[in-house]
């Protein structure tokens, strides 16, 4: 058995580009590491180009190195319906950069030149893939290294094109999933979805914070009747207690509002520090469920 969880470490640690290169899922290989040792998965989330451009492949190192196994990096976009006004706020401050889905995609190439073994999944809208085309982005973005896309406004039911484009490149497939999908849209969505599933554990946009554990519970226990792949909760996830509750039923735990509220507060100068020190604390809080199991 121990050589078996070695071996699967070793995809993670060893000479990854050349593994990725012959088709490696690093989504796949980070859960099956972090089911090896019982921990959760801490997936933070923050917008390409907020608050500059420089700044961002400096953040995602920050990210992994203060614990998180998975990185969302958010398209800026000039419309974000689903977001609330904090990551609207930090797609405005990326587009004043002028900051394009092709610019999203160097970071992610620049990022890789160092690390080749953290999942980054891209989250955005449909218009700027649309304008590329599904294609040419999924080419590019499996050379640049992303893993997974999630486009928040292609609904599964129109999706099977997009899916299989992606799935032609080697890139999961990503959905949300949230209190009031209908059962028919879970079910189409347990076919569809590869990688994990992101369930939005609130009614409304991204940041509000009036989190029902209870509910969450028995929604998981609800899309697990149906759903293989793991689940990561977000949404409403502020602080330690809250992610190591919400680590204690779900797969991940996905941080967003309260990670762009700390770049938001913080100086040039003490950013990488401070977003460093928020999220070892909330990966300190998630792996006490695995040291109490």
């Amino acid at each position: 058995m121990l050589n078996f969880l070695n071996g699967i470490k070793s995809l993670i640690s060893g000479s990854s580009n050349q593994d990725h290169a012959k088709g490696i899922n690093r989504i796949a290989n980070t859960f099956a590491v972090l089911k090896s040792q019982n921990r959760k998965a801490l997936i933070p989330f923050i917008t390409a180009g907020d608050p500059n451009p420089e700044m961002t492949v400096q953040l995602m190192h920050q990210l992994v190195q203060s614990g998180a196994d998975i990185i969302e990096l958010g398209v800026p976009f000039s419309d974000p319906m689903a977001d609330g006004p904090t990551i609207q706020r930090s797609s405005e401050r990326a587009l004043k950069h002028h900051i394009s889905l092709n610019n999203v995609l160097d970071m992610v190439a620049a990022f890789r030149k160092v690390n080749a073994d953290t999942p980054v999944v891209l989250m955005g809208y449909a218009n700027p893939i649309e304008a590329l085309g599904y294609e040419a982005f999924s080419s590019k973005a499996k050379s640049c290294g992303v893993d997974g896309v999630l486009i928040v406004d292609y609904p599964p039911e129109e999706s099977s094109e997009w899916v299989r484009c992606l799935e032609q490149h080697g890139i999961d497939a990503i959905f949300l999933l949230s209190p009031t999908t209908p059962q028919a849209r879970i079910q189409q969505v347990a076919k569809m979805a590869r990688g994990y599933i992101y369930y939005v554990s609130l009614k409304g946009v991204t940041g509000a914070s009036h989190l029902d554990l209870q509910d969450v519970s028995d929604m998981l226990q609800r899309l697990r009747e149906f759903i293989s792949i793991p689940i990561g909760v977000g949404f409403g996830i502020r602080d330690g207690a809250t992610a190591k509750a919400v680590a204690g039923l779900a797969d991940a735990v996905v941080v967003g509002s309260r990670i762009i509220e700390e770049i938001e507060q913080s100086s040039d100068a003490e950013l990488l520090a401070n977003v460093g020190s928020l999220l070892s604390a909330l990966r300190k809080a998630i792996d006490e469920n695995s040291s109490n199991a």
